[in-house]
């Protein structure tokens, strides 16, 4: 009978207008909204499990890269720095770690994941020289017809001969019957002569002595995670196996590389966003589990936030095949913004008369359409506005920034659509939450005093703004670096083991594009040609080209036709010989005149025959075809000396006790090499370049998106003032954390801007509840409910962003360290520039009958 009447009096209640009252569903059927949303996870599903997760920073590289950008993201994800894997080996004695050395050197020779493994030892020394020897008159650079005439001859020779008292003179003696002209030396001499590791034991040693080194280069690119991750795992089988029954003291193994960056970024990005993912999600489960009382409330309650990141991943592998790192961690941020629908569906549609805490009750059929025509609005326009602020991420340049606003509109779209449409049919009968209408009452009274601090707001905004100026040259980094998710103890093993190793870094290139293999050659023969000026001096140490392994046709061409005919050659060897200080008979040549004549004969010098010696990885890795392009690559390296002079346009580097190249006299040479294509490209400068117009884009876009809210909120609310009420505590929570962060020394990078837009996308759905429920008459006012479900919704998202504060890996700390107080901030400003009579008329109708609480 009881039920009855209170059923009777739930259908006496009035509904808001343009509300019908609609027959509850029948018993037994899945209505269209719930079978839509299990078709569309299945969807998401498939998606998710055709996806491809990587960790590669070149995905936050331009989409659609200038030329010199194009070289950039070429030697991040295929270079040759991207390949090399450096190798230490600490502990023990010497002799143990030379022993170490040898053993894993031939093991991962054998290895096909491995171009090359070098830790000093002369494997490949003997096919090089052999080589050389062989195709001496197509490398040596020497080679013209001024050399091979008389007068020619008879000073290469005198010169071969003064060598004979050397320190080479016993290698000279053994060439010279066949190279008297010295092509051999010639060709040596040009080659790099880089900084070399020390050799202790018979491998390479750092210079302290205490690791035994090895360089080794993969076959995967520094992209291909999956492939550093095998070509790595690789390396450290090895280790175990060579420390097998070794009895000398332990000995530890140390990497570093790109590639080994990429894949401890990977695993670190992975094992954060899991374990503060659960983290969490423990923490709201159990602040929801205490307010909600039933566990299946609880997961109603997840439930859109599960949908959320599914549909988030989900659209990103539809549209780019490939998920960021960085999107995934989304995944953690999403939970603590996500969840708050269901919060406010729950505990604002869990009174009889919404904005009030006393009254009948209502059936929940009627509290759910009261809360749809009160509630739902506010949320709706809360969740564009967060669409508005992360779609102007959609047109940048960059597929990184591009997928983290996509992920974030499909995920919270997606969880405010199925709070709307499916939570209300999954709620069962027994749904019930704790009451709240006393922690409402109290709340009341705290927002109430709250607005009379309002000037504490203006005061601090004021602060705020006053700390940036006087910081606005520090304020924003302007290098690539600042977004490197490598730890600081990785960067430092990193120097230490470059030091040690002279390894190269390949900040400076020349690339030369062209349509053909031989066009390439050329082009860098002519830019060789401008740079040995510059190496003679002292304004770069050296530099690297293919060139000098795979000389073009017309240079081998060109020295062939140097080489005079047998006979003619011996009758000026005759001459030669005589006036030298060593007496020598020409018939010692006869070996150089055979050799020279076969030289004549033969065919040119092919990348094939580079097979099998050290020269093919330098071509390899200098000679690359893309498509119908191929690109030559020039390393340069810069002087270790200070000394040079720095002209206007030379890009120093930022330490002044890293070498630096005149970058003016560089490009100049270049220029006048007047070779089609050629670029200098200073790729630190360059990456530093990029980032600043990346922030650029970023800020631009990010105005054009608070552009975008500020016609939503004046479409929406009819008034421009309270579209400025609404506004003005999410400016303030974003300049309040911005100063903080100056204060605390934080350069702020591309992620703390898209922490910002965060705390927009949080902060408006406070400032809308606050700003949105004014009503004449008796309903000119917020309940007390809404103040709590606002509170907790706030705490789930502190819960969700603020554990990324405590994240390894940087980017995804810079989140936590912006959005997390952003929030707090944003809610405590809402309340405090709150309409007065809003929290007046909240805190006077506090008051809640006996038999209330659900």
């Amino acid at each position: 009978m009881a039920a009855a009447t209170s059923h009777e009096a739930s259908k006496s209640q009035p509904l808001p207008p343009g509300e019908p009252r609609q027959p509850p569903p029948r018993r037994g059927r899945l209505p269209l909204a719930v079978w839509l949303w299990l078709l569309f996870l299945v969807a998401c599903g498939v998606a998710i499990a055709r996806a491809q997760f990587t960790a590669d920073l070149s995905a936050f590289l331009p989409r659609s890269p200038d030329a010199r950008q194009q070289v950039l993201v070429e030697q991040l994800r295929e270079g040759l720095v991207s390949r090399l894997i450096l190798v230490g080996i600490e502990g023990g004695d010497a002799a143990t770690r030379a022993a170490l050395s040898r053993r894993m050197a031939a093991t991962l020779r054998s290895d096909p994941q491995f171009a090359a493994v070098n830790n000093g030892e002369p494997v490949n020394e003997a096919s090089d020289q052999r080589f050389v020897f062989e195709h001496r008159y197509l490398l040596s650079p020497t080679v013209t017809p001024e050399r091979f005439s008389a007068d020619g001859l008879h000073r290469a020779l005198g010169d071969s001969l003064d060598l004979l008292s050397s320190s080479a003179g016993l290698l000279t003696k053994a060439l010279l019957p066949r190279d008297p002209t010295g092509e051999t030396t010639a060709f040596a001499e040009q080659l790099a002569s880089g900084q070399q590791p020390a050799v202790q034991d018979g491998v390479w040693a750092s210079r302290d002595g205490q690791r035994a080194l090895l360089l080794v280069q993969t076959r995967a690119a520094g992209s291909d995670t999956d492939g550093e991750a095998r070509a790595i795992a690789a390396v450290r089988h090895a280790f175990d196996a060579a420390t097998q029954g070794t009895a000398a003291s332990p000995c530890r193994l140390v990497m570093t590389g790109t590639g080994v960056f990429s894949v401890e970024t990977r695993d670190n990005i992975r094992h954060d966003v899991e374990r503060l993912s659960v983290a969490s999600l423990v923490l709201i489960a159990a602040l929801l589990l205490v307010l909600y009382r039933s566990p299946l409330t609880l997961a109603l309650g997840l439930l859109p936030v599960l949908c959320g990141v599914a549909a988030g991943i989900a659209a990103v592998s539809v549209v780019f095949h490939t998920v960021h790192g960085l999107t995934l961690g989304f995944g953690t941020t999403l939970i603590g913004e996500a969840v708050d629908y269901s919060i406010y569906l729950f505990v604002q549609s869990s009174r009889a008369e919404p904005g009030a805490d006393s009254g009948p009750h209502v059936s929940r059929e009627d509290a759910l359409r009261q809360w749809t025509a009160r509630y739902w609005p506010v949320v709706r326009l809360g969740v564009l506005t967060s669409v508005c602020g992360f779609a102007s991420m959609l047109f940048s340049g960059f597929p990184g920034l591009v997928q983290l606003g996509l992920y974030s509109i499909a995920g919270l779209a997606t969880a405010a659509l199925v709070t709307r449409y499916v939570l209300p049919h999954l709620r069962g009968a027994r749904h019930a939450i704790r009451d709240v209408s006393r922690a409402g009452a109290v709340l009341a009274q705290v927002a109430q005093a709250a607005s009379r601090l309002r000037w504490l707001v203006a005061v601090l905004t004021v602060a705020a703004v006053a700390v940036l100026v006087a910081h606005r040259g520090q304020l924003w980094s302007h290098e690539l670096a600042a977004l490197s998710p490598v730890s600081p103890q990785s960067q430092a093993l990193d120097a230490s083991l470059r030091a040690d190793m002279g390894a190269p870094d390949v900040r400076y290139l020349v690339v030369i594009a062209g349509a053909s293999e031989e066009a390439v050659l050329e082009g860098a023969e002519k830019v060789g040609a401008q740079l040995q000026p510059l190496v003679d001096a002292g304004v770069i140490a050296g530099y690297e080209s293919p060139a000098r392994y795979l000389p073009s046709e017309a240079t081998q061409r060109a020295r062939l036709a140097s080489l005079p005919a047998a006979d003619v050659l011996a009758e000026r060897m005759r001459t030669a010989v005589d006036d030298q200080p060593v007496h020598v008979k020409p018939q010692v040549f006869a070996p150089f005149i055979a050799d020279v004549e076969a030289a004549r004969n033969g065919g040119l010098l092919t990348r094939d025959d580079l097979r099998g010696t050290s020269m093919a990885l330098a071509v390899e890795a200098l000679l690359t075809h893309d498509g119908n392009t191929w690109r030559a690559m020039l390393a340069l390296r810069a002087p270790t000396s200070q000394s040079a002079t720095h002209t206007a346009g030379a890009a120093p580097h930022p330490r002044a006790d890293e070498p630096s190249l005149d970058a003016g006299r560089v490009s100049a040479a270049v220029a006048r090499a007047h070779v089609p294509g050629a670029l200098f490209v200073d790729l630190k400068s360059e990456a530093d370049r990029l980032y600043v117009n990346y922030v650029g884009e970023d800020l631009r876009l990010s105005l054009a998106g608070f552009a975008a809210i500020v016609v939503l909120l004046l479409v929406a609310l009819r008034s421009p003032l309270r579209v400025v009420r609404t506004l003005a505590p999410l400016a303030a929570a974003v300049l309040v954390v911005s100063a903080a962060l100056a204060l605390a020394g934080v350069a702020l990078t591309i992620l703390h801007l898209i922490g910002m837009l965060l705390i927009v996308a949080v902060g408006s759905n406070y400032a809308l509840f606050f700003n949105m429920q004014q009503r004449s008459g008796d309903d000119a006012r917020m309940a007390p409910v809404t103040l709590v479900s606002l509170l907790v919704a706030n705490l789930s998202t502190v819960a969700g962003f603020g554990l990324l504060a405590f994240a390894h890996v940087p980017l995804l700390r810079a989140f936590g360290l912006t959005v997390g107080p952003g929030a707090v901030l944003a809610l405590v400003f809402s309340a405090m520039l709150a309409p007065a009579g809003m929290l007046r008329a909240a805190h006077a109708t506090h008051a809640v009958p006996a038999g209330e609480a659900r």
